[in-house]
């Protein structure tokens, strides 16, 4: 039961279903009843926040899957309920580098048959890690089949977990500074590549949410930071093997859970993450005094540079958290999704594998972008499925009219690259890669500042 308001000449949409027998603050028979809620009385309802997570099992029999041979660390699925009154909406991020729209339809079911959240109120995104299988049509192979029966066994499981942890919150944010991100867009000899740009645009910000329960014990703590999880991004061991790993997005959110207990769970939000990479990986491209490109791969002594930049982010995480204080006051109680979309003109998306000084941007049309801006309290969780620059990014939250403004990338299992409008002028990979044509990067970073001001 629910309803559906939108806007007279526009496409913004403003769901607010009513929550099903999973911890309802109103059930069906007070409804019959003519019982009035609180947001009907014109005050505000209280917050209630529920976090799970449960690794995806990768069996014997399943490996070796998209040319990953072995397990270094786990994948999780990991699901936030919010609920203020009728408004309810899941979150459920996955250590993924994307997943396919079949996959994600399953997860939505079972996340929507577990808590009565509407479908259209479930959002679901990925962490980005380049060291994990893509997730393909379970029609595609026995093994995708498998793989995508683990993933929706793992969301089942962490949203059992926020269903029965379901319990009045209240939010605070933060932001803090972290040096691991660097941007990726070097000037070689043949032209833009990728390497360590120290020169270019990278926002070092994190942005830090932090949910308690009422007695002011943290919940959930979600992190926002601009960077691909690819410090082991193709990067094969002295054994030949080709590790899973939830890469530097999992390394700092198990940094964060270590240090709050198993009762907290921890989640990346991947910000934009174009053009930023980790400042170390482990195979790298190394550029020479000649402006020569190369790649080198230090294998198995990877790990360390995962393990150190993941501490060095977690560690942040953790310092801002515990500044922050959460409010349980009527403002911060409120939560909304709202969605929209803008019409951008594409491109033919290519496939670089190397720099060059000409290339031939085909237009090919149009297409809409969809956005989702998630309101909780003063704060606002923004995102789109490409992989937005650091330059978008930071328009945006310049633009913005509230305090705390994540910026999300790959929501929907992620798209291709929209790069910033001087990218397609140096011939960047981020431009070659996309299929978003020159401004479209910048007509989303308009439209999203249009939503953000009519929300507040």
């Amino acid at each position: 039961m629910g309803n559906q308001e939108e806007k007279e000449g526009g496409s913004i949409q403003r769901r607010s279903f009513l929550s099903g027998s999973v911890a309802a603050a109103v059930t069906a028979a007070s409804l019959a009843a003519g019982t009035t809620t609180a947001a009907a009385k014109g005050t505000a309802a209280a917050l209630k926040v529920g976090a799970g997570r449960a690794a995806i099992g990768f069996p014997a029999s399943l490996l070796p899957l998209d040319g990953f041979t072995t397990v270094h660390d786990d994948l999780y699925v990991r699901v936030l309920l919010l609920e203020s009154g009728s408004d309810r909406v899941a979150l459920a991020v996955l250590d993924l580098t994307s997943i396919s729209a079949e996959a994600i339809a399953a997860m939505r079911a079972i996340i929507a048959e577990a808590t009565g959240v509407a479908s259209a109120d479930i959002v679901v995104t990925v962490t980005h890690t380049f060291s994990a299988p893509h997730v393909q049509a379970a029609s595609s192979s026995a093994g995708a089949a498998q793989y995508v029966e683990q993933i929706k066994q793992a969301t089942s499981t962490a949203v059992a977990a926020a269903v029965e942890g379901l319990r009045p919150a209240r939010v605070g944010f933060g932001t803090g500074r972290c040096d691991v991100n660097v941007n990726r867009d070097v000037l070689t000899a043949d032209g833009w590549w990728l390497g360590t740009g120290e020169a270019g645009p990278s926002d070092k910000s994190v942005g830090v949410t932090r949910f308690d329960d009422a007695n002011g014990d943290p919940i959930a703590v979600l992190v926002n930071y601009a960077v691909q999880s690819s410090v082991m991004m193709e990067s094969v061991m002295a054994s030949g093997d080709l590790p899973i790993t939830a890469d530097l997005a999992g390394a700092t959110v198990r940094h964060v859970e270590e240090q709050y207990g198993d009762d907290v769970v921890g989640f990346f939000l991947v910000g934009s993450c174009g053009d930023q990479a980790p400042a170390f990986r482990s195979k790298r491209y190394v550029i020479d005094k000649d402006r020569k490109w190369s790649q080198t791969d230090a294998k198995d002594a990877g790990w360390i540079l995962l393990t150190v930049q993941g501490e060095r982010l977690g560690t942040e995480v953790v310092r801002v958290a515990q500044t922050i204080r959460t409010s349980p006051g009527s403002t911060a109680s409120e939560v909304r999704l709202v969605t929209d979309s803008v019409t951008v003109d594409t491109t033919a998306a290519g496939h670089p594998t190397a720099p060059t000084k000409t290339y031939d941007f085909t237009p090919t049309g149009t297409a809409e972008v969809p956005i989702w801006v998630l309101r909780v309290g003063e704060g606002v969780f923004v995102g789109v499925s490409p992989e937005l620059s650091t330059d978008t990014a930071l328009d945006i939250r310049k633009h913005s009219p509230f305090a705390h403004t994540a910026v999300m990338s790959m929501l929907e299992g992620g798209a291709k690259n929209m790069a910033e409008a001087r990218s397609y002028a140096r011939i960047t990979y981020e431009a070659m890669d996309s299929s978003y044509a020159k401004g479209a990067a910048e007509t989303v970073a308009a439209k999203i500042a249009d939503v953000l001001h009519e929300l507040r």
